[in-house]
């Protein structure tokens, strides 16, 4: 059975130049995303989560660029397939996609919002930004959307300012902002950061109502291994600005291969956990980006690493259908339990 992809992306590398140095954040991501799916991109901070989706936006600060690779649309099933990493970050085409095909949830809705305008404004924006369209027109449909978000009194809250607020409503403008113009994909960054449990339930409950309703596309970046069980079709997990195993939520869950994925979920915390029995970590920490690796990054903290390990880059090996992983433990057989 052929999968439909709506975004896919070929050997990306993304760098930043800070002082005299090269901050490899992106080193050859390759990633098929598949339409009307959640895709999670999971991985401890500083893995290159955020600076893949930025870089398939191309929002990226001046210091930084895209050295290589390709990054594939298809707006559409079976339609015309557009490469946009072949636009510059300033190209009027661009700026057509940038919100409107694709949207942006940003992390910490606190300070995302703009103090001085009301959110009605910061929502229309981006909505006559794309489409022409009167602000009466644009106000109505607004208040609809608010509705459909949740925000009680939508016509009066239109008129409000972000500071009158909360964290949970923050969010949900945030939401909207980036679905005012029916996107096919929806990027979420940590949408539930600086939220509390019960608001980070109602959200994440939210964006599946908003992707069964509308065939959305999300892709989910976060560290949370249990947002990503729950609501996630397939998963990604990176290291290093690589992508070292890729599955459904089920085989990455169920079947863990490369020892960075297992070692991710041996230190979720569980509730049957005894007091005496001391939580699981991942020894040492996430190396310099800037510091360039001639064989596999998570070897030095790695407790199966093996002389082969420090022998070059491992291959990405299919252990399954749609199941990958990246490691050279894989190429001798089989990574044994950890």
């Amino acid at each position: 059975m052929n999968k439909d992809y709506i975004l896919e992306i070929e050997n990306l590398v993304t760098e930043f130049t800070v002082g005299k140095r090269i901050v490899h954040a992106v080193n050859g991501v390759n990633l098929k995303v598949e339409r009307s799916k959640t895709l999670g991109i999971v991985g401890e901070s500083g893995c290159g989560k955020s600076v893949t989706a930025h870089s398939v936006l191309q929002l990226l600060p001046p210091n930084g660029r895209i050295v290589s690779g390709e990054i594939r649309f298809t707006p559409e099933s079976g339609g015309e397939t557009q490469v946009l990493s072949a636009y510059k970050k300033t190209s009027e085409k661009m700026r057509s996609i940038r919100g409107k095909d694709i949207s942006m949830i940003f992390q910490d809705p606190m300070t995302s919002l703009n103090p001085a305008y009301t959110i009605g404004n910061q929502i229309m924006e981006n909505l006559r930004n794309h489409e022409k369209i009167s602000r009466a027109d644009a106000k109505e449909r607004i208040i609809k959307l608010l509705e459909e978000l949740g925000i009680p009194a939508a016509a009066q809250r239109f008129n409000e300012y972000p500071h009158q607020f909360s964290g949970g409503m923050k969010q949900r403008v945030m939401i909207a902002i980036a679905l005012v113009c029916n996107p096919n994909i929806l990027i979420a960054d940590e949408p539930t950061t600086a939220l509390d449990v019960t608001i980070q339930a109602q959200i994440l409950s939210l964006m599946k109502e908003i992707q069964k309703k509308h065939g959305t596309t999300l892709m989910l970046i976060t560290h949370n291994m249990g947002i990503v069980a729950e609501v996630c079709d397939n998963v990604a997990v990176m290291y290093m600005g690589r992508v070292v195993e890729f599955g459904t939520v089920e085989q990455i869950f169920e079947n863990p291969q490369h020892p960075y994925t297992k070692a991710l979920m041996q230190s979720v915390p569980q509730l049957d956990l005894s007091r005496d029995v001391e939580l699981a970590s991942i020894p040492g920490s996430t190396p310099d980006a800037s510091i360039h690796f001639d064989h596999c990054e998570f070897a030095p903290r790695c407790a199966r690493a093996c002389a082969r390990c420090m022998e070059g880059f491992p291959e990405d090996m299919e252990v399954e259908p749609g199941h990958i992983v990246r490691c050279k433990l894989m190429e001798e057989g089989n990574v044994d339990e950890l």
